[in-house]
Formats: structure tokens, C-alpha cells, sequence
């Protein structure tokens, strides 16, 4: 009985860590370029009683063992990395990355780090940056009086100034993909940084080697399904109740063996 509250114990505490995932999920469902976690278990060791296979009376062997497993844990956290939908916003800066992909963004200690978000902005230079003021890498400048910015599906930038009938091309998009996208560090803010799991940052021309297109004027929305999501904390509060009974039962059990009389 005391395996039984420690076992029930553990799937309380992994429902726990469920629902918490899935509260982050929903307090993201309007950021831009979020991706939603899943929380992923695993059971944990087992007691073996008895050997499945083990030589019984007069030389048989037993068809099936005996083991008592204790409990479960939260393994990973994985992201998953869909294509959210699609909101027209008709601001020039606002870009969206069909397919795989990610903008590259300099940080201030000169490291690179990965965003979907592509509601980008002008700094006071007229540099395109985030949010956050950081820059968009390769560095892109949009030259004072610019009357219009247009970005190609192929991530060229060129911009229409006073008095000329042509754009002119100012600058390159490029995006990063990766072998793993799930092994990638979350730093908040949007941003992902690079792991050994996620492998090294394959750079390309949107469009090219497997990335995808940039599409102007519109945001990808975060890939959160309010209903799912919803469904699954409905799921994960019934799991969190059943293993609370589980412990309730227990000690209802270890009252009863203390309260016996000879």
C-alpha cells in the first residue's frame, strides 16, 4: 500500500506538469509564431518479482512474471511546429514564412537566434528589427523617404523612392532551417537558440533547399487550438482526480490495518 501512495503520487505530479503545459499553450493562443508544447511521459522503473521465463517445478518454465511498476514521470516538452494561421495586416513590415523556416535575429552579444515572429519594425536608423529592437540578420535598412517596401516570395527587399519609377533592391532575406526544429532551446520573447539536438543552422534563400516562401503583409498566429487544448486539460484534470482517489484509497487501506484487533 505505501508503493501504491508513492506510485499515485508521481501521476499526480506528471498531471501537474500537463496542465501547466497547456496553461502556457492557451495564455499563447493570440502570440504571434508561437508553437504549442506537448508534455510526453514515460513509466518508471519496475520491481520484478518474479522472472517471465523463469524454470518452475519439474523443469517448466513460467509463462508470464510478475512485476509492480511505480509510477510515471514527464520526460519531454517537444514543440510542435505547424503552420499557424494566416492574419492579413496590409503593413508592409509584417512577414510571414510559408513553410519551414526561420528569420535570423542578432543578438546584442553578436549571437544568432531563431523566430517565426515576422512582425517586424524600423529602429530609428530605419533598420528592420523586432519587437525587442533587435536586428533582423542579414541586416536590412530601409533608406529615409522610402514611399513603398516590397518583399519578393524569394526574400529580396527593394523599396520605391521619390521620383523614380523602378525599386531598387536594398537587401536579402535568408532563412535557417533545421534537421531537428523540436531540439531547438526556447529564450522566450519568441526567440529559439541552437542545441546539439537541433543540429547545425542550414541557411538559405527562401524558397530554396527546402524553405519556405515569405508572403508580405500578414502574420502567422500562434498554432494553438483553444478546443483541443481545452479537450486535453479536461483529460489531464480527470488523470490528476483518478490518481488522487488512488492515493485516498491507499490510505484508506493503511487506516484499516492499523485500526485491526486481535
Amino acid at each position: 500500500m505505501m508503493r501504491a501512495l508513492w506510485t499515485a503520487g508521481s501521476g499526480m505530479l506528471t498531471q501537474q506538469t500537463n496542465v501547466d503545459t497547456i496553461a502556457n499553450n492557451l495564455s499563447n493562443v493570440n502570440t504571434i509564431g508561437f508553437k504549442k508544447m506537448r508534455a510526453e511521459f514515460e513509466d518508471l522503473l519496475y520491481q520484478t518479482i518474479r522472472e517471465a521465463g523463469a524454470a518452475s517445478a519439474q523443469g517448466r518454465e513460467l509463462p508470464t512474471g510478475l512485476q509492480v511498476g511505480h509510477g510515471s514521470r514527464t520526460v519531454a516538452t517537444t514543440k510542435i511546429f505547424t503552420q499557424g494561421d494566416f492574419q492579413q495586416t496590409d503593413n508592409p513590415l509584417d512577414l510571414v514564412i510559408e513553410g519551414d523556416g526561420f528569420f535570423q535575429i542578432m543578438m546584442p552579444d553578436g549571437t544568432i537566434r531563431y523566430t517565426r515572429n515576422g512582425a517586424f519594425k524600423l529602429d530609428s536608423e530605419g533598420r528592420m528589427v523586432t519587437s525587442e529592437g533587435f536586428y533582423l540578420e542579414p541586416e536590412i535598412t530601409i533608406p529615409e523617404g522610402a514611399i513603398e517596401i516590397v518583399v519578393s516570395q524569394d526574400g529580396l527587399v527593394s523599396v520605391l523612392m521619390p521620383g523614380e519609377i523602378l525599386p531598387q533592391e536594398i537587401g536579402q532575406i535568408e532563412l535557417a532551417r533545421f534537421i531537428n526544429p523540436a531540439g531547438l532551446i526556447n529564450d522566450g520573447k519568441g526567440l529559439y537558440r541552437q542545441s546539439v539536438a537541433s543540429g547545425v543552422p542550414l541557411v538559405a534563400t527562401p524558397g530554396t533547399e527546402g524553405s519556405g516562401t515569405i508572403i508580405q503583409r500578414y502574420l502567422e498566429m500562434s498554432n494553438v487550438k483553444v478546443v483541443e487544448e481545452m479537450i486535453n486539460m479536461i483529460v489531464a484534470q480527470r488523470a490528476y482526480e483518478i490518481n488522487s482517489k488512488a492515493v485516498q484509497a491507499s490510505d484508506e487501506m493503511l487506516q484499516t490495518a492499523n485500526n485491526l484487533r486481535r
